[in-house]
């Protein structure tokens, strides 16, 4: 205990300090006192070497065609509803065109794409920067490419949002429990302050399940292996323009959206 409080305090001062010889990640895995968390796999689970989305904007043109899968994400992973939007909890959530992909914005813009609400999320870099910040590994990159948080060991630094380009994490104020409208027992409710984001559904890949936004998504979702050639992502990818969230940052997304 005293050695990992030790740890911690050196990983808090070189933060403090703003010293750039040795990144604070790179400070706890020299450390050897946290491995990295391992992921269970049940006998029927979904097995990818690299989990990705892909978004038919063509099929969702407005909020009410959003509203499902936002309302089933939040149903399944006891997301709170709070009045007051400065401690709102997103997982997925709609957003404009200019905001989702300034970078990709035009003066002459299509009057389709600049008014429809698109469906954001976490888009589980291939490079994610909010696990290189984060100090104590709460938040992790799996081996099948999902980006993950363990909530235990989540300290509350913030780290990972600043990092995150994407603004796709939430930090948690206050006690979202008293703020959960329907308890879902699959899924664990969280504490104030910890983060927490979409993880594609881990929990019901491991049991052989979809995501669930994917589910009741009406084949506007697709979900898959992207390393897979003949999976139903890459043949979406082959036959479509697709496009992602601020190609230029060298965070390689893993979520497309055909438009």
């Amino acid at each position: 205990m005293e050695s990992s409080k030790r740890s911690f305090l050196k990983i808090a001062g070189i933060s403090a300090l703003g010293l750039g010889a040795k990144p604070v990640f790179d400070v706890m895995a020299s450390s050897g006192e946290m491995a990295k968390p391992k992921t269970m796999k049940g006998p029927k689970a979904l097995l990818a070497k690299r989990w990705g989305m892909v978004i038919d904007t063509r099929k969702l043109r407005t909020e009410e065609d959003l509203k499902p899968m936002i309302e089933i994400c939040n149903k399944i992973h006891n997301v709170p509803h709070y009045d007051n939007p400065l401690h709102e909890i997103k997982w997925i959530w709609s957003e404009e065109f200019e905001n989702d992909f300034p970078m990709q914005e035009a003066d002459f813009l299509d009057d389709r794409l600049k008014h429809m609400p698109f469906l954001t999320l976490c888009n589980h870099c291939n490079q994610p920067p909010c696990v290189r910040v984060c100090p104590t590994k709460a938040t992790f990159k799996r081996e099948d490419g999902i980006v993950m948080m363990d909530y235990h060991r989540c300290i509350g630094c913030r780290f990972c949002m600043a990092a995150c380009p994407y603004g796709s994490r939430s930090f948690n104020f206050r006690d979202p429990r008293p703020f959960i409208k329907k308890l879902y027992t699959g899924y664990p409710t969280r504490t104030k302050g910890v983060v927490e984001k979409c993880d594609f559904c881990s929990e019901r890949l491991a049991v052989g399940e979809m995501p669930g936004c994917v589910e009741v998504s009406k084949g506007a979702l697709a979900f898959g292996d992207l390393d897979d050639p003949n999976s139903e992502v890459r043949k979406l990818l082959r036959d479509n323009y697709a496009i992602r969230r601020k190609p230029a940052l060298g965070t390689g997304p893993s979520v497309f959206y055909i438009v």
